[in-house]
């Protein structure tokens, strides 16, 4: 699903008399300096411009409805006719915290797989009753050192076992889940621990040299190592051991008071830790960047998660419990990730087949092979690459029957290529952090439209409204701000109340995002609203912009932005890469 807070480059596009209005561009190929290019309006590709951006871009002074947003009907969602049969238009949710998936399901099945780290020469796997077990004993050692109800816990891991194993320890202890990106800098970890306050943290071993060099600048007491090859097989392991562990940074000497993860999984029992922790608790701290661009902490709670695990098995209305396998190929540390994968894998009874580095597809494309998951969320770059694969008709691809693709848009190439490939179905939906994290998706096997986000989930309540005090509910088919009501949608930002305020309203929750819906309840999203450019009072979606110059054969990426312009006020600038031998 797509994901709000995408980046974009800042670009200019200068809007004068349209007898001389030019686009400015600045292109950066792979092989010379920056370089210039001025194009006339009526050139091609921009002559699609001349209308398509022009109408888009130009203010509408059409009739506005006056409603105040408020709950609709069941007549007044039209999506709920496009649902799939067996899909329930609301749900009964369960009164219980997000860890309850995982001890139902070692309870019913206890043999059942719930952990598969695929090796070069075999793999390791837990069972639902393993992991339960693991993660009883680091949550008695986190009970030990202090974590208390309430208490944030950073988690510092790409995917593997050791992830799943401490996000569901932190959960049993009552603590809260801070997951933390491989990908940040210094200055970033030394941020997120201090704005959470998190005083103890679990990582990978790869991270420890980095979290050394913050920890005197934070208030962390807690340090919890783990290395990856402690989840690998026999012989992956030595390998590991002698050639990938001190050359990837896997070997680590800990200081006095640090400890190891395996070492407190060996001391503690593998009793539960019997803390009372309910749905209204704060289960996670996701960070996401925001209005400001300020990295903003989403607080989410247990029913949240909870509602959002149960509208997805909802959404695939032949789920099987057990008998799926969920491939954990997108970051298990990103909201998308987190709970479309890790967490509906683990209220559903399937394992999960973890994938350490996605952009490895050949990898990638192995552990289809060998392990033959049911369901698998990805990016539409994700799919593309393995549709590109030059090798592609050596590995058997058939088990994948369900995927959902978020973060972009889906091109419709891309998505009939891999149904074709899969024999499965591959749909585009939406969401964001703030509400933990589906909220839109296109039908499984019905009706899906190219270039929309799709349908709301069930109990997931939409409008779209204008873009000045967001109150007057907009007409179908006209572009305005979306907004939600959900039991998905966040409790607040942490320790940033006015934030808050301007995200969440009267119930609702103002995405950001600049959508329409078409009067069978499909939403498409058009833009940021806070990437909205307005040149001499003009209304410019930067994406509509890049579609357009991303048609040209001789361009790989564009991004557009808006920047001051003494003249118009704001501008539009393009930042282009060319393709190679291009200029």
């Amino acid at each position: 699903m797509s994901t709000s807070g995408r980046g974009r480059s800042p670009a200019r596009f200068g809007l004068g008399h349209p007898s001389r209005s030019v686009l400015r561009v600045s292109c950066r190929s792979t092989s010379s300096a920056d370089q210039y290019i001025i194009i006339p309006i009526s050139h091609w590709p921009l002559r699609r411009v001349g209308l398509s951006y022009l109408l888009a871009a130009c203010t509408r002074q059409g009739t506005r409805a006056t409603t105040t947003p408020g709950r609709r009907t069941k007549m007044e969602r039209p999506w709920l006719k496009f649902y799939d049969d067996g899909v329930p238009h609301t749900l009964d949710y369960p009164n219980v915290p997000l860890h309850w998936f995982l001890e139902e399901s070692a309870r019913k099945y206890p043999d059942t797989l719930a952990s598969i780290m695929p090796g070069r020469f075999g793999d390791t796997k837990l069972t639902f009753k393993e992991v339960d077990e693991l993660a009883n004993r680091l949550a008695n050692a986190l009970i030990d050192l202090g974590v208390r109800k309430g208490d944030r816990v950073a988690l510092y891991m790409p995917n593997c076992p050791q992830f799943l194993i401490a996000y569901y320890a932190i959960l049993k202890a009552g603590g809260v889940v801070v997951a933390t990106s491989p990908l940040y800098s210094p200055r970033e970890v030394e941020h997120q621990l201090n704005d959470s306050g998190a005083e103890t943290i679990i990582l990978l071993s790869m991270f420890y040299e980095l979290v050394r060099g913050v920890k005197p600048k934070t208030k962390l007491k807690n340090v919890i190592v783990s290395n990856l090859k402690e989840h690998l097989a026999g012989l992956d392991r030595l390998l590991f051991t002698l050639v990938m562990e001190k050359k990837g940074g896997h070997r680590a000497e800990l200081v006095e008071g640090d400890i190891w993860m395996k070492d407190l999984l060996a001391k503690y029992p593998p009793d539960d830790p019997h803390v009372a922790v309910g749905p209204n608790d704060m289960a996670l701290f996701q960070y996401t960047g925001g209005t400001t661009g300020v990295p903003k902490a989403a607080v989410i709670l247990h029913r949240n998660v909870v509602a959002n695990v149960e509208e997805c098995s909802a959404w695939l209305p032949d789920v099987r419990v057990p008998g799926e396998r969920h491939l954990a190929a997108i970051p298990l540390f990103h909201i998308f990730g987190m709970v479309t994968t890790m967490a509906w894998a683990m209220s559903i009874a399937a394992p999960l087949i973890f994938i350490v580095n996605p952009r490895d597809i050949d990898a990638l494309l192995k552990a289809i092979n060998k392990y033959q998951p049911t369901l698998f969320m990805g990016v539409p770059t994700m799919y593309n690459a393995i549709n590109s694969h030059p090798d592609i008709g050596k590995y058997d691809m058939k088990s994948i029957r369900a995927c959902i693709s978020g973060s972009a848009p889906l091109p419709l190439t891309v998505k009939q290529t891999f149904e074709d490939l899969t024999g499965g179905k591959l749909v585009e939906g939406y969401g964001l952090t703030e509400s933990a994290v589906a909220t839109h998706c296109n039908p499984m096997y019905g009706m899906n439209i190219e270039g929309s986000i799709g349908l709301p989930l069930p109990d997931i309540e939409c409008k779209i409204v204008d873009l000045d005090a967001g109150t007057e509910e907009m007409p179908i088919g006209e572009e305005g701000e979306l907004i939600i009501k959900s039991p998905t949608v966040m409790k607040e930002y942490w320790n940033m109340p006015e934030e808050t305020a301007i995200a969440l309203r009267n119930g609702w929750l103002y995405t950001g995002d600049i959508a329409k819906m078409d009067e069978n309840g499909y939403f498409y999203i058009v833009d940021r609203k806070k990437e909205l450019i307005k040149p001499g009072g003009f209304q410019v979606w930067p994406r509509e912009v890049e579609e357009v110059l991303s048609d040209h054969p001789a361009v790989l990426e564009v991004g557009v932005g808006g920047i001051p312009d003494a003249e118009n006020g704001e501008a539009v600038k393009a930042w282009v890469v060319l393709k190679p031998g291009q200029s």
